[in-house]
């Protein structure tokens, strides 16, 4: 405790008054680039890995990075969706994965939940992706190889989850909002992004930002 409390005395004494024109500003309103639906794992930093400033994100974290499909859970995730979506108008939401991921992992060897009932029953909402990962890897695949595959199964799941929402679905209709589901690696710093176009995670590139989901307009 000793620590955050330094780290606010620090925040105060240089990093405030350097920023204090920004904290003003915010102060009467928020304008964020993107929702970023991410895990609640500490070694997972959104401001850090994408060098955001306040009031650049919207953040949304949970265990696994999950996202309930509409109706089936009225809750913190589904309430944060829909604010975001409805009265901030963020033009981009990011569903972000990670590696060692202690979610996953649960769910991909069906440990460690004894006791746990709570974060059993949020788990059955990645049910799909683990039985895609089942379906597709073979037998000898290694625990490591497994875990990999069902954080990015889970991250795709989810972002079909997302488009059950009705202020997500009505959105897209219009254009009005691009999907995006990544992954970061902890120990080597990097993003991947799915692409949608090629069925798979590639390298994240400011060149070329790949989109989660070809959405087409439905003509009515």
């Amino acid at each position: 405790m000793d620590s955050l409390v330094q780290g606010y005395e620090l925040f105060r004494a240089e990093v405030f008054p350097q920023q204090r024109p920004l904290f003003e500003k915010l102060a009467t309103g928020q304008q964020p680039e993107a929702l970023f639906l991410t895990c609640s794992d500490s070694r997972v930093v959104p401001d850090m890995i994408l060098q955001t400033r306040p009031g650049d994100l919207f953040i949304c974290r949970n265990a696994g990075n999950i996202v309930p499909p509409y109706g089936e859970m009225l809750g913190g995730v589904s309430a944060t969706i829909e604010y975001a979506v409805c009265v901030l108008k963020v033009p981009h939401i990011i569903i972000c994965g990670h590696s060692d991921c202690g979610a996953m992992k649960a769910v991909a060897d069906g440990s460690h939940l004894d006791g746990m009932p709570n974060v059993a029953a949020w788990l059955r909402y990645t049910d799909s992706a683990k039985q895609l990962v089942e379906y597709s890897l073979p037998l000898h695949a290694t625990p490591h190889e497994r875990l990999r595959a069902m954080i990015r199964a889970n991250v795709v799941q989810q972002l079909g989850h997302l488009r059950t929402h009705p202020s997500v679905a009505a959105r897209l209709q219009r254009g009005e909002i691009v999907l995006h589901g990544w992954n970061y690696d902890i120990a080597h710093g990097t993003l991947e992004a799915f692409d949608a176009t090629q069925g798979r995670f590639v390298v994240l590139e400011r060149q070329r930002i790949p989109k989660a989901l070809e959405w087409l307009p439905l003509e009515l």
